[in-house]
């Protein structure tokens, strides 16, 4: 009954030291109980709170401060009809300690593809936390649970579509098992509103939004996706105040630093409310110009000096802010890995799509980059999501486009999709032959290779031929 009742499970989320959030979604209007102990079996009850549903499609959340650092808590979830489900979050660790941390990110997952056996382990690994990172619908795809709607557009569509993920398909619910036992980090890309939107454009730059509004992220297209998605996710429900930046005064924040003893901190981004309009992309990869071009263009080059001038940003520069404080915090904290959790990649992979990517802000990625390095801030790792596939690279950066690449000890780790239609690897040979860089030999010798052969060869495998490709 507790499956039918709540159909969507229930979670916890943006968990610190002393605070968590509980969710869950009833299809029975009334009270909703939140109870929560140390105790596994409830027998001492540290508090109850209750949360009343007034709508079938709006879940509802609580959120509970006061608890203890690097403690193991236990809750149950019971609705007026006596529907009840159990689950467990942990708090991180106090700044001082070390425990050790385990942890899971995934982005990409469509409607249709449910019930994702990708993560069906993850419930069962003990994970500290799981960062559900972007594209956590897809909007703009079509899928049963609303039959000929291509898009999204209404508050109760959006809502529908985050329901879907999270529902029982085929008597399956791995996001429903997977957020139960383990606490969620969450943030956007672009898919929960619409594919390769830039929050921080003139809405009359994009046909898609309403063009009476400023900026795309004041149109209501923007604003019913981010609500349906703060609605199906167990966050704090934060905006940012006076700014001084109209990109982000009174916008929602999902940017959400956290520290998890001395061991780690997280730094989850949102790539896509305050960014720039995206550059042209390159359409001939044989025309030296149209590249040359579009690297000048990325970098933001002042004509007159020929030096960057970071004068387009994807993150917004609130946000910018906020990541070099709170990386400088953490180093001076002595806290040994920083984990940056960017939707997109931030490691070049060539100018093929790069306009959607931190390369179509190649100037303030240097910044980025330049500044970990110049403050010796060590141990840095990106992850990312996006590209539907696992690729890790170190980090380099130009100062300009031609000029050399600068180390950094920073690497990426890109994670592959929950559920997408084809991997990267399938994807970027696809691509290649469709643009002529890869001729049809080539590409068959590529279709009969295994996937992956540990054997000791220069190209044996599939993963083998994109690395070849790619590292370029």
């Amino acid at each position: 009954m507790s499956t039918i009742l709540q159909p969507n499970g229930i979670a916890s989320g943006d968990t610190t030291q002393t605070s968590t959030v509980l969710w869950t979604r009833s299809t029975v209007l009334g009270t909703v109980t939140f109870e929560y102990s140390t105790d596994r079996n409830f027998s001492t009850i540290a508090g109850t709170v209750n949360a009343t549903v007034t709508d079938p499609l709006l879940p509802v959340k609580t959120q509970l401060s006061g608890l203890t650092a690097g403690t193991k808590y236990y809750y149950r979830v019971t609705n007026t009809a006596g529907a009840k489900l159990d689950g467990e979050f942990k708090t991180s660790t106090a700044l001082g300690k070390r425990q050790g941390l385990q942890f899971g990110v995934a982005g990409d997952w469509r409607g249709e593809l449910s019930p994702y056996p990708a993560i069906a382990n993850a419930a069962a690994l003990s994970l500290d936390f799981f960062v559900e990172h972007g594209d956590t619908i897809y909007a703009d795809f079509p899928s049963p649970v609303l039959p000929g709607v291509d898009q999204a557009t209404t508050l109760a569509q959006y809502r529908l579509k985050h329901s879907e993920v999270y529902s029982d398909r085929f008597g399956s619910n791995t996001w429903a098992d997977l957020r139960r036992s383990t606490s969620i980090f969450a943030t956007i890309d672009d898919h929960e509103v619409i594919n390769d939107f830039s929050g921080g454009a003139a809405a009359a730059t994009d046909p898609r939004f309403d063009t009476n509004s400023g900026l795309i992220n004041d149109t209501s297209l923007f604003d019913n996706g981010l609500q349906a998605f703060q609605d199906y996710n167990p966050l704090r429900d934060e905006f940012y105040g006076a700014t001084g930046d109209v990109r982000t005064d009174g916008e929602r924040k999902l940017y959400r630093y956290n520290t998890h003893g001395n061991d780690a901190a997280t730094i989850v981004l949102d790539n896509r409310s305050f960014r720039d309009t995206p550059l042209p992309g390159v359409t001939d990869l044989t025309s030296a110009v149209q590249i040359g071009a579009f690297l000048a263009q990325s970098f933001d080059l002042n004509p007159t000096n020929g030096q960057p001038t970071a004068s387009r940003t994807l993150l917004g520069q609130t946000q910018l802010t906020d990541l070099k404080a709170d990386l400088l915090d953490a180093e001076t904290k002595g806290i040994t890995w920083k984990f940056v959790m960017v939707p997109e990649p931030i490691q070049n992979l060539g100018v093929v799509g790069a306009s959607d990517r931190f390369e179509g802000y190649a100037a303030e990625r240097t910044e980025i980059l330049k500044f970990i390095g110049d403050n010796d801030i060590d141990n840095v790792i990106f992850v990312s999501a996006d590209i539907h596939g696992t690729v890790v690279n170190n980090l380099t950066y130009q100062l300009g486009p031609g000029q050399q690449q600068i180390a950094t000890n920073a690497f990426e780790i890109s994670t592959g999709s929950v559920a997408f239609d084809a991997p990267f690897g399938q994807t970027v040979a696809q691509l290649g032959a469709g643009l002529g860089i890869i001729d049809a030999t080539t590409k068959a010798f590529y279709d009969s290779l295994p996937i992956a052969n540990d054997a000791d060869s220069i190209v044996n495998d599939k993963d083998d031929f994109i690395k070849q490709f790619v590292n370029p």
